[in-house]
């Protein structure tokens, strides 16, 4: 089981083992992560979901498709290279210790 790593706001690590093919989102809101809003439940609709990945991960990952890189340009926090949303990235065995930031704010 491929585990997310999780850097909150108050610079704190949170540990969570996901299941392969879930979202970075959902084993955010089942491991009770705080700052992951995900108001719209993970439908790529709101951008309360941005976190930023390590940039050890950011290959690894596909790109990010139009509908992503505009909710992206809207976000609350700064965009930044490793901006994502993370209801549209989906955990692998090759994922394994992911890392990603809650920015400061999502709304």
């Amino acid at each position: 089981m491929p585990t997310i790593h999780y850097i909150l706001k108050d610079g704190s690590r949170r540990s969570v083992d996901a299941k392969a093919g879930s979202s970075v989102m959902e084993n955010a809101i089942n491991g009770n992560v705080r700052g992951i809003d995900a108001e719209c439940g993970g439908s790529c609709a709101c951008a309360t979901c941005h976190v930023y990945v390590d940039d050890a991960f950011i290959d690894l990952l596909p790109s990010a498709d139009e509908m992503e890189g505009e909710l992206l340009d809207a976000v609350a926090a700064e965009r930044l290279p490793g901006s994502r949303l993370s209801c549209q990235l989906t955990m692998t065995a090759e994922l394994d210790g992911l890392t990603v930031r809650v920015p400061e704010t999502q709304s």
